[in-house]
């Protein structure tokens, strides 16, 4: 499977954006999809992930975007509220083949190219 995030761009702060990740050659049922990001000059960072085993759509989020991103339960969709300046950063969809409560770049099996999102005033 390859795999495409899009859907960044420029935002102010406090606005809205949602990011897609696009599944080529595959599906995302019985894996794990993550979220990351990379700020620049800093490490890819865990965001959000969905496990989508067994029909299961567990959630987890990062403590720094509790309660202002959101995963689709119907499809890997990050959607983004309350955007603030130190969101800015390409963010990176991946795959971690067959599923698990996985949250290190590390452990994913498959990466998308990323979508910058940059958050200024």
């Amino acid at each position: 499977v390859q795999l495409q995030a899009s859907g960044g761009g420029l935002v102010q702060p406090g606005d809205s954006l949602t990011l897609s990740c696009a599944a080529r050659g595959g599906t995302f049922e019985s894996h794990t999809v993550g979220w990351f990001r990379q700020g620049p000059g800093q490490e890819r960072i865990f965001v959000a992930r969905s496990s989508r085993s067994a029909g299961c759509g567990n959630t987890y989020y990062s403590d720094s975007v509790k309660g202002r991103f959101f995963i689709s339960g119907d499809t890997v969709d990050l959607q983004m509220n309350g955007l603030k300046t130190e969101d800015t950063a390409v963010y990176y969809c991946a795959v971690k083949i067959g599923g698990g409560g996985y949250i290190s770049p590390r452990d994913y099996d498959v990466w998308g190219q990323g979508t910058l999102v940059t958050v200024s005033s």
